[in-house]
């Protein structure tokens, strides 16, 4: 494949599906080889500590898709960095260690800064 230029998902709420879906979209990205990440905005971070089933995983599973955490594993075995904000973090109480594994703290000014010419994606 020719060399594609990076993608930068910003997730900015704390839905699952939405969450879901900026894994799937950067998971399909990674997959083609292109540097790929998700920077979880403010409180979008907790969806990172959830560990019970999401809501949809039933439906998913039943009809061979995969769950939002196998989705997520997936994702970052293809190489997805995700980034956890740390402004979002100190609101919900959270430190790194809770978020699991493959996780890094950032903020929005040092994303921007090493963007360069990703394309970027706000959900």
């Amino acid at each position: 494949m020719p060399d594609m230029r990076g993608l930068t998902v910003i997730l900015t709420g704390t839905d699952p599906e939405r969450f879901h879906a900026a894994l799937s979209v950067a998971a399909a990205h990674a997959a083609t080889g292109a540097s790929t990440q998700i920077f979880l905005e403010g409180r979008a971070v907790v969806l990172l500590a959830e560990r019970s089933p999401a809501p949809g995983d039933g439906d998913r599973h039943a009809n061979g898709l995969p769950t939002l955490a196998e989705m997520r594993e997936e994702a970052t075995h293809l190489g997805v960095r995700l980034i956890a904000c740390q402004g979002g973090m100190a609101l919900a109480g959270l430190v790194i260690d809770a978020l699991g594994p493959n996780v890094e703290a950032g903020g929005l000014v040092g994303l921007m800064t090493r963007l360069g010419d990703d394309r970027l994606v706000t959900l």
